[in-house]
Parts: C-alpha cells; structure tokens; sequence
C-alpha cells in the first residue's frame, strides 16, 4: 500500500479550499449580478421623467462598492445620463457627469475624471444650482492637483471657496480649503498651508466631522515637517492618530504610523522610529491594499539602511520586493530596488548595487510607458464619449426638428457658414502670428546687434581715459589702474556673450567701472548703490551695460564741472513684474553741460546713451509693453537753480527662474 506524505496531502488540501472558495465567490458574484440586472430592468420600466433619474442616481451610489470590485461600468449612473440627455435635465447631467468623473479619479484616470467634471460644471451652470457648481469646481481643482497642474488647481478652488462662503456651504468651504492647505504644501509655502488648514480642522470641528479632523491634523503634521519643525510636526500626527483609533480607521491609523516612524528617523531617534514603522506595518496587514504593506516593509528597510544594519534591512526591502512582484506594484517595486542598490552599495557589492540600480531604472521606464499608454487611452475613450454624446444630441435635434425640415437645412447652412468663418478668422490668426513672430526675431537681431556696438565704444573711451591718466600721473598708479581695467574688460566681454546677466554681475561691473573713473577723477565724487530689500540680485535678470551709460553722462557732464565733492546715488527696485533703476547726481544740470558742452566740442554726439536709447526702445518693442523707457528730470532747489540731475530706467523685469 502507498502512503500520502503529510506534504503531498496539505498542498491538495489548500489547492481544494482555493477553488472552494473560488467557487463560492463565483456563484456569490453571479447572484449578486441578477439582483443588480433586475433591479436595472425594473427602474428602466419607469416613465422617463426627474423622478426616473433620481431613483437611478440613488441605486448608483448604493452599488458604488459592486462596481468597483466588478471593475465594470456603474450602470445605472450611465442610465441616469442617458436619460438626463433625453429629457434635458441639466442638474440630473451636473450630478451623473460629477459621480462618473469621481468615479475615473479614484482610477488614477485624471484626464477623464476633468474632462467629465468639466462637463459637469457646464450643466450645473445652466441649471444655476450654486451647490453643484461648487461641487463641480471643487472636483476639477482636485483633478488638477492629482496631475500636479498646481496653478489651475488653485484657480478651481479658489472660485469654488468664494461661492461656497457666499451661500454658506461648510462641506464645499472645508473641501476647498484644505485642497488650497494641499497646493501650497505641494508648493513649499508651508506656512500658508498651515494657515488654510487651521482654517478647515476648525470647521471639520464645529461639524464634527472626525474624518476631516483627522486629515488636517495630519495635513498640518506635513506643513510642519516641511519647515523643519519636528517635533509640532509630531504633536499633530500623534492628535491625528488619536482621532483615526477612536474611529478604528485603519488606513488612517497607518498613514499616522509612517509619519511618526518618518519624522522620529529624521529626528536620528531610530529606536522610535521603528517602534512607529513597525506599527504601521501592522496596521497596514489589516488593510485590504497590500500595496501599504509593502510600503511599510520598505519604509523598515530603508531606516535599518541608514542605520548600517544591512543585513536586517534587506530582508525587510525583499519582503517588500516579494510583495511588488507578487501583485504587480511597480512603482514600489522601482523603490524597493533602488534601497536595495543603496544596501548593496553601503556593503561594497557594487556589482550587485548596479544590477538592483539598473532593475529599478527599468521600472521607472515601465512606469513611464505605461503612464503614457494610460492618457492614450483616456483620450481615447473621451474621444468615444465625445461621439455618444454628439449622436444623443443629433437625435435629440431630428426628434426636435422632424417637423421643421426648413429651419434645420438653415441651421446647418449656418453652422458651415460659421465653421468656414472660423477657418477664415483662424488662418488670419495664424498668419497674422507668424508675422509677429519673424518681426520678433528681426527685434531680437537689431537688439544684439545694437549690444554689440556697446563694447568697441566703452572700450574707445576706456582706453582714451587710461591714456590720460598715465600722462597726468606716475608709472605705477597706472599700472594699478591699468589692472583694475583689464579686470573690468574681462566681466564687460564675458556679459556680453548674453542678452540678459544676473542684477549681481551688472552692479559688480558697475561699482568697478566708478571705481576707476573715481581714481581717473581724483576722488572728486562719492557714489552708493542701494538694492531694494524684495530683490534678489542672482535671479533678478538686466541687459547687460544698460545703466553704465548713464553713470558715465552723470559723471563725466554733471559732477567733473563741480567745485567742491559731489555725489552719484543709484537704487534699484522692484515693483511687480516692473525693474526701475534711478541714477541720481548733484551735479550743475543739464542745462549748463550743455553750455559747457557746445563751447568745447560742436560736434560730438553720445554714442553710448543713444545706442543705449535704441536698446530699450528695442526691448519695448519684443515684450510689446510700454514698462520700458527713461524719463530724464532736472533737480533744481526753492529759487530754481539747478542741484543736480535724475535719470529713471524702466524695464519689464526678467527671472531666472
């Protein structure tokens, strides 16, 4: 007789069970799909009518678990719509189109979840119901924030947040702010973040809503974190976490867990740290997502890297590895890899280290494709939705129109009259655009080509003053200035190169430009430069040499023809999106230089302030803006004699980043 090893007997026995229980889930599947089959079939029996969508939209919500396990359509929201465009109910529209984009957002599908919450803000409109409409508003900003399209995110929400506390909406002013608190977190302006959610926890309290106490605790815990301050950062996630265990939420409870494991491993407290990860952990085997489970083995991993425990915390990154590849989570797999080629790394295997790397990278690149796979194919499928509705209203339209054969023969000489006027309107559009374009491009030309005659002329009358002042001074003075120049030269060519340079390299080119012409001068004048307070010098952009001609007029025409010491003052400052740079002198005017000027040479015409002119008129001309001019005052005292000159710069203000 043969004998079963008691091995042989336990894999039969579980192989039995699964298809067990594979059967039972079958037939409760099949029993669940005919209950929900004829309930469909008994409402659709109904008249069409408000009542009809109502009941459809109620069923909807009520099966919204069934459908999401089945992964298939909800069909009776898709009912609901289907009806609402035959009977023409905007707000059952505004409704159906808000539930089915939910519905795609919670597939990570955020294309069409905005192209159908758009739809939905459309017909809540023309149903001018303020509640839908913020609710609409509300969804697309989340859309947008899902997508990491933070300005228009903060647009929907704040226009939502204005109509939600006009009418007093506390649910859509709590949704809308604490999106808001999200999008400055994500922005890094952490303490305007914790300033919208203190806002929404006081008014999830006053609603006692527990779950939204919960989430701004938590959400107040990251603001926190981000501005270095871990241990608030800590007192809120431990309040959050309190709040998630009086309502035995478990997912809450091990997003808190993380956080606490996180914010205790930066704080180099790694006993903590652990205790917390280890919970999260626990907490996660409870969830119905093993994609947190394999988090929390790979949060683990990572701390006991840092910790140099290698061996330890590589069994946590393979558990963590093990779980990726069991139900297909590549984008932990692609992070569990790359801790595992940090471990491999910390020990010496860099062979090892390399191949972990180089499987991570292959994720990423999987993550991408795939990414890319799924728009294409959201685009595709609103592509159909965009037909199904276009032939609903082109039914719609015959139904409407069977009896009046003349008046839609009219409407749709119309509609091609108005599609060939689009086209017309369009290609003058078009047309008009490139022109603009290539007169760009001959601006942009003129611009260097105008810049580049400022350096053969600041050079000219460079070397005229080095000149000079080797005749009217010693050797080795000269030589100093001579040296100070070159230093000069080298910046004012390397500036060149670009049509716009850092504030920091103008203004440092510019203080040494004065101090020479200062040394030339015999010290005969005093100069500051004064930055406002709100610039930043190294991001702030400027023309290069556009201020320096100016300096040279102030000096070399005002403060030279002085009988005692003057004075140059210039401050820049920044208004807006405006730079304005103000060169101030005292010296004798413009209106006596001028005198000086005609007795000594009849001739002789500025050739830096009018290519200089010509520059800014340029610039005026590319950003199509008027913030770009100089405007010239005269000083003069209480008796009208003149005190000096003023000189006002103007230019639309440019950012490195």
């Amino acid at each position: 007789m043969s004998t079963v090893s008691p091995f042989t007997m336990s894999k039969k026995g579980l192989i039995l069970t699964v298809f067990l229980h594979l059967a039972m889930w079958m037939y409760a599947s099949a029993q669940d799909s005919l209950q929900v089959q004829a309930s469909l079939d008994s409402i659709k029996g109904m008249a069409d009518d408000t009542l009809k969508v109502n009941r459809l939209m109620a069923k909807s919500r009520s099966l919204y678990r069934y459908y999401d396990r089945s992964r298939n359509d909800n069909a009776f929201l898709q009912e609901a719509i289907n009806v609402s465009h035959k009977i023409r109910y905007n707000k059952g529209l505004a409704e159906g189109y808000n539930e089915l984009g939910t519905t795609k957002r919670n597939k990570s599908q955020y294309i069409l979840a905005a192209d159908f919450h758009e739809r939905a803000l459309k017909y809540a409109e023309d149903a001018k119901d303020v509640r839908l409409i913020t609710v609409s508003l509300n969804n697309i900003g989340v859309d947008y924030r899902r997508r990491d399209m933070l300005p228009k995110a903060f647009d929907f929400h704040f226009r939502a947040l204005k109509l939600a506390e006009k009418n007093n909406d506390i649910r859509n002013i709590c949704i809308a702010t604490n999106s808001i608190g999200n999008i400055k977190l994500s922005d890094g302006k952490y303490n305007d973040a914790i300033q919208e959610f203190s806002r929404s926890l006081q008014l999830e309290r006053d609603g006692k809503n527990d779950l939204g106490v919960a989430i701004n605790l938590g959400n107040l815990g990251y603001a926190y974190e981000g501005l270095g301050q871990l241990d608030k950062a800590i007192e809120y996630y431990k309040s959050s976490l309190a709040v998630n265990q009086a309502m035995d939420n478990k997912t809450g409870m091990s997003i808190c867990y993380t956080c606490l494991g996180a914010a205790y491993q930066k704080k180099k407290n790694y006993t903590l740290a652990m205790e917390y990860l280890q919970k999260a952990l626990q907490a996660n085997d409870k969830v119905d997502d093993k994609v947190h489970v394999a988090e929390s083995y790979l949060s683990i991993g990572r701390l006991l890297n840092e910790q140099n425990k290698n061996e330890e915390a590589r069994k946590y990154i393979q558990e963590s590895i093990d779980l990726g590849l069991k139900w297909g989570f590549k984008s932990t797999l692609m992070e569990a890899y790359k801790a595992m080629a940090d471990n491999y790394k910390r020990t010496g295997d860099y062979d090892r280290s390399i191949d972990n790397s180089n499987i991570s990278l292959l994720y990423k690149d999987s993550i991408l494709n795939e990414r890319s796979t799924t728009e294409f194919a959201q685009m595709q499928a609103m592509y159909v939705v965009h037909q199904k509705d276009n032939q609903i209203k082109q039914l719609q339209q015959e139904q409407d129109l069977s009896q009046l054969r003349i008046r839609r023969n009219l409407a749709l000489a119309i509609a091609l009259a108005g599609f060939l006027f689009m086209l017309i309107v369009g290609g003058f559009f078009y047309i008009r655009h490139r022109n603009l374009q290539a007169n760009r491009q001959t601006l942009q030309l003129e611009l260097r080509s105008l810049r580049s005659q400022m350096n053969p002329h600041f050079i000219f009358n460079s070397l005229s003053s080095i000149h000079r002042y080797i005749w009217s001074n010693n050797q080795e003075e000269a030589s100093d200035y001579l040296t100070k120049f070159s230093k000069l030269m080298r910046m004012i060519l390397d500036n060149s190169q670009h049509t716009f340079i850092p504030l920091n390299k103008e203004l440092e080119s510019l203080r040494l430009y004065l101090d020479l012409e200062a040394l030339r001068c015999n010290n005969i004048f005093d100069y500051q430069i004064h930055v406002a307070e709100n610039i930043n010098e190294e991001e702030v952009l400027i023309p290069p040499m556009i201020i320096q001609p100016y300096v040279e007029n102030s000096i070399w025409h005002g403060l030279v023809h002085r009988k005692d010491k003057g004075r140059l003052d210039i401050t820049v400052s920044l208004n807006g999106r405006v730079l304005e740079i103000i060169v101030t002198d005292n010296g004798i005017g413009r209106k006596l230089a001028m005198e000086i000027k005609a007795k000594k040479d009849h001739l002789h015409n500025s050739m830096g302030m009018k290519v200089t002119e010509g520059r800014i008129a340029l610039i005026r001309k590319i950003n199509n803006t008027k913030d770009a001019n100089v405007v010239v005052n005269d000083l003069q005292d209480h008796v009208g004699l003149a005190t000096g000159t003023q000189v006002k710069i103007v230019l639309p203000a440019e950012f490195l980043f």
